[in-house]
Formats: structure tokens, sequence, C-alpha cells
């Protein structure tokens, strides 16, 4: 806090320096959601594994904090659509702890072999332009 408030100066000077605090601020949050970069870095700074900082979750990567919600939502959904309560409430519980094994260098690393199985030839073919021998420039083009 700044010196106490006795007069009306002192009020109208405290209420000039707190406008310019909130200018100031307000550059600062527009500098965060400048564009879309910016917002990604900011959301991801809050995903942060270092305990000094203080990020919004103390986690080591953003893969294995959705891999905790999204993997019993897709188990409970698909392979034990039809089960009862009990059920389901372990394999939530089983795939919560599975899922700290998922993280961001095995997914990648899955990823990668996935790629390497696929041939070559299945990749989008390119449309190669068919030449009718009639030259562009011609008057039956």
């Amino acid at each position: 806090m700044s010196q106490p408030i006795n007069n009306i100066s002192d009020l109208r000077n405290e209420i000039a320096r707190l406008k310019t605090v909130k200018n100031e601020q307000e550059v600062a949050i527009k500098a965060h959601f400048s564009s879309p970069s910016a917002i990604i870095g900011t959301i991801m700074s809050g995903f942060t594994g270092d305990n000094g900082k203080g990020g919004f979750f103390k986690t080591d990567d953003l893969v294995s904090l959705v891999s905790r919600f999204v993997l019993p939502f897709a188990l409970n959904k698909t392979i034990f659509r039809s089960s009862n309560f009990i059920i389901k409430a372990v394999v939530s519980l089983l795939s919560q702890s599975a899922s700290g094994f998922i993280t961001e260098k095995s997914l990648s690393s899955v990823w990668d072999k996935i790629r390497s199985l696929i041939p070559k030839g299945w990749a989008k073919k390119q449309n190669k332009h068919v030449d009718y021998g009639i030259p562009p420039l011609s008057e039956t083009y």
C-alpha cells in the first residue's frame, strides 16, 4: 500500500496512480494474448513441471494429464459399455493409474513406429497433368 489518504488531492493522486497501473496491466495481458502462438505459450506455461515456477497443474507433460481423463472415458464408452457401475469404477481406477506410463516420449515413439510400418505408396498421389498435344497458344485451345 502507499501512503494514507488524508485529503482530496491525495485521493486524486492515488486514483491517477491506480489508473496508470491498470493501463500497464492491460498492456501486459494484451501482449500475452496478441497472437495464437502467444496464447498457446501462455496456456502451456501453466502446465510446467517445475514446482518452483508454480504452474496451474503440477505434471510432467500435457499428454499424461489428458490421458488420465481420456483413457477411462474411452474404455467405459467402448469396451465396457454394458458393464455395471462397479466394473466401470474399477476400470476407471486402473486406467488412471496406468495412464502414468503414457508420456509424450512414449506416444511419439509409438507414432514413429506406426509411420514406419505404413508403406510409402499409400501417400496421396499427385494428379499429373495430362498433355493432349494441343499447344496452349493455338486457336483450338
